[in-house]
């Protein structure tokens, strides 16, 4: 088979968290619908990318610290984003939605239409 189509990453490699990634999804963040007055924080976490930013409506952080906003996974296996918010009257995690492609979880996640992630 011609090398040139045939791409095998090296063992033990993960494609996520890069830095070309990351400022992706940090531009992208700038064309999000609500809180728009705040600059969110993206941070590399193993397999993938942690939103964070300052809780500006004070309903969850009341000193309007860091909060958790959203995860975004990248699942080597199937090849597919995975997008989760936090709960944070629990502490916890929750898996929102799946996508093909990174430029879709980042569109759920700046229109957030059922407002599960900026609060």
């Amino acid at each position: 088979m011609n090398a040139a189509v045939m791409r095998k990453l090296a063992i033990g490699m993960i494609p996520h968290p890069n830095e070309l990634d990351r400022k992706r999804i940090e531009r992208a963040l700038g064309s999000r619908k609500r809180y728009r007055f705040v600059s969110p924080n993206v941070k590399p976490v193993r397999g993938g990318y942690l939103i964070e930013s300052p809780c500006c409506s004070r309903n969850i952080d009341k000193d309007g610290g860091l909060i958790d906003v959203a995860l975004i996974h990248y699942d080597m296996v199937s090849g597919m984003w995975k997008l989760f918010r936090m709960n944070h009257a629990h502490g916890i995690w929750e898996f929102y939605s799946i996508y093909l492609r990174l430029t879709s979880a980042i569109e759920d996640l700046n229109t957030d239409p059922e407002r599960r992630f900026w609060q």
